[in-house]
């Protein structure tokens, strides 16, 4: 896709806020093109800055054991990314205005993977993407229109390792999540660790 690719070049030369001055890497996302269900998260962190992929330090690796329980890869229904593509220092939360700058990156990537489904991961994503009358603790799990898209908030992996008793939520979330795609994507849908509800109407 010619377009993407344009795309991609243009976020990996971005020099357009001051995080480009401290970065190694610029963090455009990982996944298929065609990802039914669009992933986002705050901000690259230390390894994500050294090896250039979103999710591979401690947080991304509880990401890839709930997606795999959930019966999801990156290679195939996701594709995963951040409000912003490089790191800030110190792994602090991005600024307002680092947010504002990159967002319409974001924003375009959402336009041409055009993914049924978006799940926002912790505070940062849900106040960027939903605004800041959304909070996490009290609206994960419920589902809401983003972009014109069913979308929903979840805890961090970042907030299951520092307090591993949201885990027990953070599944339930995940089970609505495994409904929403039978519902929308495909039906047939395996999760070796949930049987989804499906739909039986005729």
């Amino acid at each position: 896709m010619q377009e993407f690719e344009e795309l991609k070049n243009a976020i990996l030369h971005c020099t357009k806020c001051e995080l480009a001055k401290t970065r190694q890497h610029v963090i455009f996302g990982e996944g298929n093109m065609k990802a039914h269900v669009l992933i986002i998260g705050e901000a690259p962190g230390r390894d994500e800055d050294i090896q250039g992929r979103p999710f591979v330090g401690l947080s991304g690796q509880l990401l890839d054991k709930i997606l795999a329980a959930c019966g999801f890869s990156r290679n195939q229904q996701l594709f995963i990314n951040n409000i912003v593509k490089c790191r800030p220092p110190g792994n602090r939360t991005p600024s307002p205005a680092e947010a504002s700058v990159c967002m319409p990156w974001l924003l375009k990537q959402i336009d041409l993977i055009d993914p049924k489904i978006l799940i926002l991961l912790g505070a940062t994503a849900l106040k960027y993407m939903a605004g800041s009358d959304y909070k996490i603790t009290r609206d994960h799990g419920k589902w809401i229109n983003v972009q014109n898209r069913p979308a929903i908030p979840v805890y961090h992996p970042a907030a299951l390792l520092r307090n591993p008793s949201l885990k027990r939520d953070a599944w339930e979330d995940c089970k609505r999540i495994i409904d929403k795609y039978c519902e929308i994507v495909d039906p047939e849908h395996y999760s070796p660790h949930y049987k989804p509800r499906r739909n039986t109407q005729l």
